[in-house]
């Protein structure tokens, strides 16, 4: 299993120079397994993928099972700008997502619309097919399964785990800590898990003292999190746009103080179970 961070950051892209080591762009992880393509939300990362898989593959046809979390902009607004879906007309894209008002279809439609984009939905000539998910459990063949859960939101948003022989990925982005059910349906979620990418856009100072009820967590709910699940390796995912380099930085320190095997999502970062 190979995974890749194409976008990192929360809320809105940030494309300063006090935060590029760590990136600006919006949420985006891919995962290979053997020539399986997963890919987990559509942020502006999204974008940077797509030319990548584009230098990959040239004229070639690729598949690939897009997981969205939910349909907040930082988590869909790089789906315009991805060109496969123009260019590759013989590439098939499966998208999942949770439906609560809408389908993923209609809010990728919607989204392109007159007057907020100048391209619709009709010009992309590649495959694609749109299936609901829901709590509980997606067989993907070949030994592979997806799980969800619900996570701590407005408006929703969904948390996935990765189950393969070579390792387990939990993605759990956009969840606030505090509600029993929830909390326990997390640390459900990242139980024995290899890697855990979980939302820490908050410092603790901040979500205390102005970001309650935000939908967001911070560095020291997400250590919590890795050591009561027993998953082995925590990734502080979903940078707050205010969090320069530096911050991110400190965040990463404290945090290991507590628990050693941790580290903070960066552009380009790769790891290998």
């Amino acid at each position: 299993m190979r995974i890749k961070f194409w976008g990192v950051r929360g809320s809105t892209p940030t494309p300063q120079a006090e935060n590029l080591r760590y990136g600006g762009n919006t949420s985006c992880v891919e995962v290979r397994l053997g020539d399986q393509i997963y890919i987990f939300d559509c942020g502006t990362g999204f974008r940077v993928l797509g030319h990548e898989l584009e230098r990959e593959f040239g004229d070639r046809p690729f598949a690939a099972h897009v997981f969205v979390s939910h349909f907040h902009w930082d988590h869909i607004q790089g789906m315009p700008f991805f060109r496969p879906l123009y260019e590759s007309p013989n590439s098939h894209f499966t998208f999942h997502s949770p439906t609560r008002t809408r389908s993923l279809e209609q809010v990728f439609a919607e989204q392109m619309a007159s007057p907020y984009f100048p391209v619709n939905l009709d010009q992309m000539k590649a495959k694609r097919d749109f299936y609901e998910v829901k709590n509980g459990c997606l067989p993907m063949g070949e030994g592979l399964q997806i799980k969800t859960a619900w996570l701590n939101h407005p408006q929703g948003c969904m948390g996935f785990r990765l189950e393969s022989k070579e390792g387990v990925l939990v993605y759990a982005t956009d969840n606030e800590p505090g509600d029993p059910n929830f909390d326990k349906a997390v640390r459900k979620l990242a139980e024995g898990a290899d890697i855990l990418i979980y939302d820490a856009q908050y410092l603790p100072e901040e979500y205390e003292a102005r970001r309650r009820g935000w939908g967001h967590s911070h560095w020291r709910e997400a250590v919590n999190i890795v050591m009561e699940s027993g998953a082995k390796e925590l990734i502080l995912y979903h940078h707050d746009p205010d969090h320069t380099d530096t911050i991110v930085d400190k965040v990463v320190m404290d945090a290991r103080n507590y628990y050693p095997e941790v580290r903070a999502a960066s552009e380009g970062m790769e790891i290998v179970l």
